[in-house]
């Protein structure tokens, strides 16, 4: 059985004290006790083993050794997605897209985007706890929201989609050649998924003007969340050949 898994912002070796809500849910809900072992991440690569040492349930104390890092992926997935006006939906977006392994998430203020409040304590909050729940040790990078066209013509990947509704020439992204990235093979891609209403002409003529490939994400039209978790799972899990771009 593994061994119960947190988040702590810095992970370093010695005694720390665990904030309330974490030492609650070991001591309050779990019941663990002094000398019991837990797991700890920083969410930047760092994983370690910790052992209880005062089982407070407000401040409980552990002792951290044997930090080990756990090297990223090859393959860096960044989805630009827009804010939706159902809060509910961008969450369950971001958990999900947490679980598969994207890297990074821009949330996207395009001319269609209705909803633009943004609580990103406890946005970053739910991607914590799919990280957790999905035993990784790499918190992906959540940005305030950020106007499209900022990102459009700041982005510096090596590949970068835009998936539109348009009837315009694109390929299916599930046609490309993907195949697993070696160690020694970087690729770092951001897709563009756009808000209920789609992006403007202005919107995706911008993205060409900027060496964004017009891609399709399968014959049906998606929701956004759905794309957003389309697109992750092809790029995340599959990898890109690089060749074939």
């Amino acid at each position: 059985m593994s061994l119960p898994f947190f988040y702590i912002e810095n992970l370093a070796d010695g005694v720390v004290t665990l904030n309330e809500n974490t030492s609650k849910h070991i001591i309050g809900v779990l019941r663990m006790q002094k000398d019991e072992h837990i797991l700890l991440t920083d969410g930047k690569g760092s994983k370690a083993t910790a052992s209880i040492r005062d089982d407070n349930r407000k401040r409980c104390s552990v002792e951290i050794g044997g930090i080990e890092k756990e090297e990223q992926q090859s393959n860096r997935v960044t989805i630009a997605i827009s804010l939706l006006k159902n809060a509910t939906r961008f969450e369950w977006f971001l958990e999900k897209a947490t679980e598969i392994g994207v890297d990074e998430i821009i949330p996207l203020l395009c001319e269609r985007t209705e909803k633009e409040l943004f609580r990103y304590d406890r946005l970053n909050g739910i991607l914590i706890s799919a990280m957790l729940q999905s035993q990784q040790s790499w918190l992906p990078v959540l940005h305030q929201p950020i106007p499209f066209q900022k990102v459009v013509k700041n982005a510096a990947q090596q590949h970068k989609f835009i998936a539109h509704c348009l009837p315009d020439n694109k390929f299916q992204l599930s046609t490309v050649n993907f195949q697993p990235t070696t160690v020694n093979q970087q690729v770092s891609t951001i897709l563009f998924i756009g808000p209920e209403g789609d992006f403007t002409q202005k919107e995706i003529h911008l993205a060409l003007q900027n060496a964004f490939t017009p891609v399709a994400l399968g014959y049906t039209r998606l929701r956004t969340e759905t794309a957003g978790i389309v697109a992750a799972t092809l790029l995340c899990q599959l990898g890109v050949d690089k060749t074939w771009l």
